[in-house]
């Protein structure tokens, strides 16, 4: 009897980040593969309740110390949260859980930066896919991403934005991941590695980018072994408006959404700025957030607090989108072909924001700028810009959730074992 092929999804980081593995991981499924996803406690639910399998690394209280630490979505100090707490925390774990299978059988699929995941490839030959939810992500000296702090200027020679990439290796990246990765290398009988971030990012074998290249076209320097299948996403079964919520669309124009994000819990001058800049305008609001004590005592009549709405039936009713930029939220506004104003914390936000401004769909304000009358003067600027709005509405059937689905997934058998 030939034993079932199994397909291992390391994860971690918000919902927003998760949901896209619980997708491939139900068409994996659906198309005959034993699924395990592997993340943190706070998400075994979610996996379970999809039908998967489910392997728990670190604990609850860590996932909630994390998302209540205020430096996570710091622009320069989220980078030494993220390296303590995903990529250093979960290195050993996450590769003594994965060397337990059969390499034979077994294929991983992980963000390149769950590096426990290429360890257990590079020491067992574990058929290996790096699944990248940002093009942030995949470094280039043609056209490099955006970061939060420093960009460069695009005019700079690829020579200079090289140099500059090193030095940040150098002083920053591999100065605070090699010692302990390097360490747990050598215990393994691996050699030293170094540009954490560059190259060693991406499964030797294959590196897919969920993301379409309109929105990242592939540039000259980046590894050979990438493919782009598109953005993740599917609907929710069975998912429906609160009564209270239909009420509130039906009642009158469509109003503006402001979201900061899953995993932000420390919002709440943002649902204050969202409030008075509503009034200011006169727009209608939708604040989501499902920690109530984020949101003003007093809201403005015509603005409605919500814990909760699948974004597949709310957005298509909305006017525009505030939010952080995260990849998930942004793909789904694109889908929608709605105006987005993002407010970009860190990570991959910054080059998010900058991407859909480069699309013409978009606008940005700084968290420093975030102000009633900030906000209020780019939603005017954005709900009275017609040629804004329909390049928004263009986009919205080119971003393909089946067909990015469809074509991540083939990618991830063709390189399973038979």
């Amino acid at each position: 009897m030939v034993a079932q092929s199994t397909v291992l999804l390391p994860t971690f980081g918000s919902a927003g980040d998760v949901n896209p593995f619980i997708i491939i991981g139900r068409e994996l499924q659906r198309r005959g593969r034993r699924v395990i996803v592997i993340s943190n406690p706070h998400f075994g639910p979610q996996v379970e309740a999809a039908g998967l399998d489910f392997l728990g690394i670190g604990s609850e209280e860590e996932y909630r110390r994390v998302i209540n630490d205020p430096d996570l979505w710091h622009p320069t100090r989220s980078f030494y949260v993220m390296a303590e707490n995903a990529i250093l925390s979960m290195l050993r774990p996450l590769y003594e859980l994965i060397v337990q299978f059969d390499p034979a059988t077994t294929t991983i699929g992980a963000p390149g930066i769950m590096f426990g995941a290429r360890l257990a490839h590079e020491t067992h030959g574990f058929p290996y896919a790096t699944l990248q939810l940002q093009p942030g992500i995949f470094r280039s000296a043609y056209a490099m991403p955006v970061q939060g702090v420093v960009s460069l200027p695009g005019w700079l020679p690829p020579s200079i934005k090289r140099g500059w990439t090193n030095f940040l290796d150098r002083a920053v990246i591999d100065r605070t991941l090699g010692p302990r990765v390097n360490a747990f290398r050598a215990e393994l009988g691996l050699p030293p590695a170094r540009h954490f971030f560059g190259d060693f990012l991406h499964g030797p074998q294959l590196s897919i980018g969920l993301f379409p290249d309109w929105f990242a076209p592939p540039q000259p320097d980046w590894p050979s072994q990438v493919r782009l299948t598109g953005f993740i996403h599917a609907a929710t079964v069975g998912a429906s408006l609160t009564p209270e919520l239909e009420a509130f669309l039906a009642a009158g124009a469509p109003p503006v959404v402001f979201t900061p994000g899953s995993a932000m819990k420390l919002g709440d001058n943002f649902f204050d700025v969202a409030a008075q800049a509503c009034a200011r305008v006169g727009c209608r609001g939708l604040l989501l957030t499902p920690f109530p004590e984020q949101v003003p005592a007093h809201l403005p009549d015509g603005v409605l607090h919500c814990s909760f709405a699948p974004f597949d039936l709310l957005l298509p009713r909305a006017a525009a989108l505030v939010y952080h930029g995260g990849i998930g939220t942004l793909a789904q506004a694109l889908a929608a072909g709605i105006p987005h104003l993002v407010m970009p914390m860190g990570h991959d936000q910054p080059d998010n924001a900058h991407r859909l401004e480069s699309l013409g769909v978009a606008a940005t304000v700084r968290p420093k700028q975030f102000t009633p009358a900030r906000v209020a003067a780019a939603l005017n600027s954005l709900l009275n810009d017609p040629a804004l709005a329909a390049r928004a509405r263009q986009l919205a059937p080119r971003v393909g959730f089946t067909d990015s689905l469809a074509a991540t997934c083939d990618l991830l058998l063709d390189l399973s074992p038979a």
